[in-house]
């Protein structure tokens, strides 16, 4: 559990999962205060623009420094599948570098830069915890289905970034704890035109808890793992 002082931050707020993790936060009695931090938001992360993600990095620093809190919980729940840049590929044969370019963008650079700016705000001493949204589609030791190039290809390459920062993390902090979480599949915008008979599609606030609980539960020997919504770990 977290001390009286503690906050905690949900990047991607504005999506149906950051949304659910951020107002479960922010009734946790573990954390004094939680914040989302989106496109949307008054202090707004734009991927495609680092300086925005510094300047919410500085905004978040400051809001420490003022009021004596410590950064315990980051949690990233970004994540691009479909949209007006394109569709997930079914074959070799559509592969488009439009859509790799954006998919990779926000699946991987952009948690990366947030890791850049994000990761050094976390305590040098006691339990921390970041964690980023992935998906076990990125696993490729999982992979037996083939498809959707750019969106496993651009997780596998997340959770590459997760199991290295979170070496750094533990070389800084002993007891940090880095991870990649599979949420499994959430109803939300992202997932909807894939939902499928006999496929577990679970709400937003039902798989928010899950991750939450996952977090709470976890120690630094479970730190650079891939980890589902039951807690259970998933092969790179």
């Amino acid at each position: 559990m977290a001390d009286s002082h503690s906050l905690a931050v949900v990047i991607g707020s504005g999506g149906g999962l950051g949304a659910a993790l951020l107002t479960q936060l922010e009734s946790d009695a573990s954390y004094t205060q939680a914040v989302g931090l989106s496109r949307s938001t008054e202090v707004g992360v734009d991927y495609l623009d680092e300086s925005s993600i510094a300047k919410a990095a500085e905004s978040i620093a400051t809001l420490c420094a003022t009021s004596g809190r410590e950064l315990r919980l980051l949690v990233v729940a970004t994540g691009f599948l479909h949209g007006d840049a394109g569709q997930p590929e079914r074959s070799f044969t559509q592969l488009d570098a439009a859509y790799l370019s954006h998919v990779f963008q926000v699946n991987t650079l952009g948690p990366a830069l947030v890791m850049k700016h994000f990761l050094p705000l976390l305590p040098k001493t006691g339990r921390c915890v970041a964690g980023f949204i992935s998906a076990k589609v990125g696993s490729i030791g999982d992979n037996a289905l083939g498809g959707w190039y750019g969106y496993r290809a651009s997780k596998a390459g997340l959770n590459q970034l997760v199991k290295t920062a979170s070496i750094e993390l533990t070389r800084r902090n002993k007891d940090s704890i880095c991870v990649s979480l599979h949420p499994g599949t959430v109803a939300t915008a992202l997932s909807e035109p894939f939902a499928k008979t006999g496929l577990n599609v679970r709400p937003a606030s039902e798989a928010a808890a899950d991750l939450l609980g996952v977090l709470d539960g976890l120690n630094p020997a479970d730190t650079g793992c891939l980890i589902d919504y039951q807690g259970q770990k998933l092969p790179f």
